[in-house]
Formats: C-alpha cells, structure tokens, sequence
C-alpha cells in the first residue's frame, strides 16, 4: 500500500534520514521502531506532508503521494496536540472537519466514538480538565473518526494504564480488521510482538532491519530449547556438541526443566535422540529471542 523510496533528510549538517526504502503492506500493522533521535518521526512527518524529503519519493497505492491523499490518513503524533481551552466536543468536531467531514456527519461519528469509549460524559468538559490518558482517547478518535486507510500512531500508548493500553490494542487490531492499514512507532517491544506483522528497524538515521516479525525472530535464533520432562536417570547427562546451559530438578525428584544448545553441525532430531534414553519429555520449544532482545543487538551492533 505504501512504499518509501530512498528518503534522504537533512537538517544542515544533520543527516536525519539516509536512503531508507521500505514497503508497508495493505491491511497490515506495521511497526517502526528505534532509539530516540534515528529519524522514525522525521519519516512519519514526511509520509504527513509536513515536511519535504531532500531525495527520494513516496508512494501510496502505486501513485505518489500528493497533499490530497493526506485526507486518506489519520496521525496521532506523539506530542499531542489538542487545545486545552476548548471543549472537547466542539474541538473533536472542528478536527474532523479538517479531514473532510461535513458537521452532521462528524457529529454523528463522533458520538458513537465516544459511546464506544465510554466518555460521552466529557463532550462538553475543557481538554484541560481530562487527564493525560483521558485527552489520548479523544486524540485516538479524532485520529481515526475519518474512516482513513492508513492510520500512522507516534507512540500510541504513551501515558496509558495497563487497562486503557489493552483497549486500544484491541480497537488497532479492530481497525485492520475493518480494512485499515496500520504504522505505529514505539519502544513498547511488547506490543509489537503482540499485534505487529512487519517492522522496520531504524538506527542513526539508516534502515538496518525490515521484515516480518516471525521471520525476523526465526532469523535470530540460536538454537537454543526448553525441555521438561521426567528423568529415567539420576541427571540429564549431554556428550559434547550439546550445551547444557541451564537445569533445575528438585531435590528427590526426576522432574526437571532445561535449556539446551545446538552448536553448528548438530540437529533437533540429534538432540532428542540424546534425550530420549534419558528421559520423558513433556515440553520441547525452540526459544526465539524476543523483539526487545533483537531491539538492543541490532542497535549495539549497527548492523545484521
């Protein structure tokens, strides 16, 4: 759905964006991820249209992306932009107008927003008087009250309890399911393991991991298994080629818990044919390093 093409940023002699390319998928949910100053929102600003990139291009549905097709976008940036004087409905009305709804229609709309979430209770309060979390959800559906095609979030759970965090992981994935095509950005690791099919990993201003998120973790693998089981001998005992690197068995019982390496050369099938003489297992899974693990070794490493 949307491609960016060798984008390159500069602000003077800051290099904030170098020739990254990457392609978001229609209908997925699409994580952008990196350290703090890598350029992630200085390429959300340029998908927006707020500002211009020095080279390159992007594409939305095949076509590049005119100052029109913003109206087939919603974004929450991080730093949250509602006017604290206003009040609330009155101001969710006017942004939505901004994005092509008539007043009836956004009215309409909006309405039912705030009956999903709970808050007609606010429609006529000031923003200053919400919480933080609270003015996220009405920033959240102003966000998305247009119906766009792609939605872009800079942080979306920012400031959120576990509870509301949980709500509106359920209303992004509800969108993809309604069509929606989804880019987030976020340090949140958790979450993008939880609803994310592709990333795209930025790191000093250059792309240094895109893919998807079960093909990125399976490329990190290191052979490494959980193992439980029921000893038939005294100990788990392991000939060379194979790491033991952890073993918990409680004292007078043959129940035990491991984590075993493969080194190179040897397979899974190698490994249960060692195990199973020695014991009965009743849990075998390859541990895959989790999202946040392959956060901290790509940025450390600044490579693949």
């Amino acid at each position: 759905m949307l491609r960016v093409e060798h984008i390159t940023k500069n602000f003077g002699s800051y290099r904030a964006l170098n020739d990254v390319t990457l392609e978001v998928r229609q209908g997925s949910i699409f994580g952008l991820l990196g350290p703090n100053g890598a350029g992630k929102t200085t390429l959300i600003r340029i998908i927006n249209h707020i500002t211009q990139a020095d080279s390159g291009a992007i594409r939305l549905d095949d076509k590049p992306l005119t100052d029109e097709d913003t109206l087939k976008i919603g974004y929450m940036p991080e730093e949250r932009g509602l006017y604290k004087k206003m009040k609330v409905g009155e101001q969710a009305i006017y942004l939505a107008q901004l994005k092509g709804l008539s007043r009836k229609d956004a009215e309409q709309r909006l309405k039912q927003w705030f009956g999903r979430f709970e808050i007609e209770s606010w429609w006529n309060r000031k923003v200053e008087e919400l919480s933080k979390g609270m003015q996220q959800k009405v920033q959240f559906i102003v966000t998305v009250v247009h119906e766009p095609k792609l939605l872009i979030f800079d942080e979306p759970f920012s400031g959120f309890d576990p509870v509301n965090a949980t709500l509106l992981k359920n209303e992004i994935l509800r969108l993809r399911e309604n069509g929606a095509t989804v880019i987030f950005s976020t340090h949140n690791m958790a979450s993008v393991e939880e609803i994310c099919d592709d990333i795209a990993l930025i790191n000093k201003s250059q792309l240094v991991l895109s893919g998807s998120v079960k093909e990125i973790r399976r490329s990190f693998a290191q052979d490494r298994y959980q193992i439980e089981g029921h000893l038939s001998k005294e100990t788990l005992i392991l000939p060379q080629g194979f790491e033991l690197e952890q073993m918990s068995q409680e004292q007078g019982s043959k129940e035990f818990s491991a984590i075993v390496r493969i080194h190179e050369g040897l397979e899974v099938n190698d490994l249960l044919l060692q195990l199973l003489p020695q014991c009965k297992i009743t849990h075998f899974q390859e541990i895959l390093p989790s999202m946040n693990e392959i956060f901290i070794r790509s940025v450390q490493n600044d490579k693949i």
